[in-house]
């Protein structure tokens, strides 16, 4: 092992003697990665990262990634080190460590913040939550795309507000995962040169060495994805660590991958089953062996010896407090001599909107043919847009048909960061990890594809809801009503998969109107993600002087037209395109003396959101003769259908033709929605 300073091998044997003690404690966990990679953290967070314990949201900071969160007592032992200080969910302050020793020696336990992968919302200093693998290398290119954007928006002659850097730590698993790929070629196209991927190269995964499954060359595939190489071969070896991320920070033009060799579990006289110190703890007798081969007190729990935390507070602590300083009294400067841009960031930290966001908001006129809700979002986006500058996204090479583009806003390429408009190509998982990264970031941005490409990104749906951050998700074709492309591209079971997200908002407005109301309920929330599902078929813009306001959707739902005499015998339930046949149905039973109640039910989240009192005043619990109407399967209705409830909707695959003809030959009709609601009556 080459040789490092007596002080900074206690210090990394600190860090590796920690997360041993951690997982041992909790008899679950996996040792061998943060044992492998503590001088790399050490290297790292000592002598590179732009990082100050004391306020870790500072918003300049260097981004630390730790995308293998398998490895997260590497994270945790190093937050507790260097210090690293706990603020409470308004960004202030606690006056308590982010990990108390107490909480490393509560590893995995219920009510500690070491929980099993790093969660962002738990614990101070993660910058987002990892675990599963690829995610995080997905986020931290959005990280990087933040900073540069930031950088372009609001840096001035003089005032370097933002230009920080982002690193992330990555695993063999994170490197088989197609996400990181995707991610990876966006950063290579973008030439993001402030983003730096350090890739673990043990060859060792859960099921045994690597070469069972995975022996291509990771640094020609970089290469060739645009991306500056860098190989060290060991580890341990901090000169050689040093000098290769001085060669990212003088890289321009690049993404930097860092290629480091390393054996799982390093430290062991008798060089440990791999396997073992990768997917579980070591064992109470290996990890005396162990500590015995560093040197260690074999019988020591947690010891933290004298000096390290002084380094650590002289190392990182040091730097970082003097660069926060000197930036934010840059940044006093700064607003008052941009106070319009100063204001700008203060809404964007604190996920606030401009007082007047909303006032160029207009009201769609009634008109019989009406507009494709993809059509009447891509209106309201562009007007939000012109008040909310940080507002950004795109589509995963689907612009022209989820509308998603903001009028003169430019393209996001080298040389042109400060636009608004984003390309993903044909990336929907890349994009989504990269959204939630730029989430976290400060901005506010969307992504937008199919509806049932959801199919491709969920997992980094579901992490945005997990994380409660405010992602847009715009999801078109939202059903059979796409048409000729078929039943590959016509969504059916997306609806129920989306609605049962938990923290995820999901809205599927009927026309114009509700897609209105629905972005000005939407875009204040600032702990949920939410998912648009918009129609590729033009949707008839209701008469509101004849039917209920919009206004409603921000409840969820509402009552769109009330039955004769305000006493209805059986509710018509429906959203998006199918809210047509619940109004036609209406009249027909009307004609035949059955009073109905139309219930517009755009976002079912919104609607639990409501006091019990307003829930039963739209759907009244002793009214069970119900019928629920969408193009799409029935599971997620069933809660508000009860026992007695009619569903008129898909129950297979759709198929290849106009959408007026599926409509009719899959039986979405006013006929059928009528006939439901007579024998929900009649108890059949």
């Amino acid at each position: 092992m080459p040789a490092n300073s007596a002080l900074e091998q206690l210090a990394i044997n600190t860090i590796r003697t920690l997360a041993m003690d951690g997982v041992q404690a909790a008899n679950s966990g996996h040792p061998g990665t943060p044992m492998a990679l503590a001088p790399v953290a050490y290297s790292l967070w000592q002598q590179h990262l732009r990082f100050d314990p004391e306020n870790p949201k500072w918003p300049n900071r260097d981004r630390f990634v730790l995308s293998c969160g398998h490895a997260s007592m590497l994270l945790y032992s190093v937050l507790h080190l260097a210090g690293v200080k706990q603020l409470d969910h308004e960004g202030r302050p606690t006056g308590e460590l982010a990990i108390p020793l107490e909480h490393l020696k509560k590893f995995r336990q219920l009510g500690f913040r070491t929980p099993g992968h790093p969660e962002s919302f738990e614990t101070s200093g993660i910058e987002t939550t990892t675990g599963p693998l690829g995610q995080g290398a997905g986020n931290s290119v959005g990280m990087a795309i933040a900073s540069k954007w930031l950088g372009a928006h609001f840096n001035r002659p003089g005032f370097e507000i933002f230009d920080y850097n982002t690193y992330a730590l990555c695993s063999d698993g994170d490197m088989m995962e197609g996400v990181s790929n995707e991610a990876a070629s966006i950063a290579g196209h973008l030439k993001l040169d402030n983003l730096c991927w350090i890739y673990d190269d043990n060859g060792i995964t859960i099921e045994g060495h690597t070469n069972l499954a995975f022996n291509e060359d990771v640094g020609a595939r970089f290469a060739a994805l645009g991306w500056n190489v860098i190989h060290v071969a060991d580890a341990n070896d901090l000169v050689a660590l040093n000098k290769a991320f001085d060669n990212f920070l003088a890289t321009k033009n690049q993404p930097t991958l860092i290629v480091v060799k390393s054996h799982i579990g390093w430290g062991s006289p008798h060089k440990q089953d791999s396997q073992k110190a990768h997917g579980e703890p070591l064992g109470a007798d290996e990890v005396k062996l162990t500590k015995k081969a560093y040197g260690w007190p074999e019988d020591a729990q947690f010891l933290v010896p004298d000096g390290v935390r002084a380094l650590f507070h002289d190392g990182v602590g040091a730097r970082g407090a003097k660069l926060q300083a000197a930036w934010k009294a840059n940044m006093v400067a700064y607003a008052k001599e941009f106070p319009q841009l100063a204001e700008e960031w203060t809404l964007m930290q604190h996920r606030k909107l401009p007082a007047d966001w909303d006032a160029a908001l207009a009201s769609f006129p009634a008109d019989a043919k009406g507009l494709a809700t993809r059509v009447s979002s891509g209106k309201v986006l562009n007007a939000i847009a012109k008040k909310v500058p940080w507002l950004i996204g795109g589509s995963a090479d689907l612009a022209p048909s989820t509308m998603t583009l903001v009028e003169n806003g430019g393209d996001f390429e080298p040389g042109n960061y400060q636009a608004r408009n984003f390309h993903w190509g044909i990336r929907e998982h890349g994009m989504g990890a990269t959204l939630n990264g730029m989430a976290l970031s400060g901005v506010r941005p969307y992504g937008a594809t199919f509806f049932v490409f959801t199919d491709y990104c969920r997992p980094s749906l579901r992490l945005s809801a997990l994380m409660g951050i405010p992602v847009i998700w715009i999801f078109t074709h939202d059903s059979i009503g796409l048409g000729e492309d078929g039943p590959t591209h016509q969504p059916i079971e997306h609806l129920s998969a989306v609605r049962a997200i938990p923290n995820l908002i999901t809205v599927r407005p009927s026309d114009a109107n509700e897609v209105l109301e629905a972005w000005k309920a939407i875009l204040p929330i600032d702990n949920h993600p939410v998912a648009f599902v918009l129609s590729r078929q033009n949707l008839p813009t209701i008469d509101r002087t004849k039917y209920a306001s919009a206004a409603g959707v921000a409840k969820g739902a509402y009552i769109l037209s009330e039955a004769t005499g305000g006493k209805p015998q059986v509710l018509l339930m429906g959203t998006g395109s199918e809210i047509t046949q619940c109004l036609a149905a209406q009249d027909q039973l009307q004609a035949e003396g059955i009073a109905a109640r139309v219930v517009s039910m755009p976002s079912f989240e919104l609607f639990e959101q409501q006091a019990a009192e307003y829930k039963n005043s739209v759907l009244p619990a002793e009214i069970t003769a119900r019928v629920a109407c969408e193009a799409a399967s029935q599971q997620s209705w069933d809660r508000y259908l009860g026992f007695k409830g009619k569903f008129v909707g898909m129950r297979g695959y759709g198929a290849s033709a106009p959408a007026a003809a599926l409509y009719k030959n899959f039986g979405i009709t006013a006929e059928n929605v009528a006939r439901a609601a007579k024998e929900a009556l009649a108890g059949k």
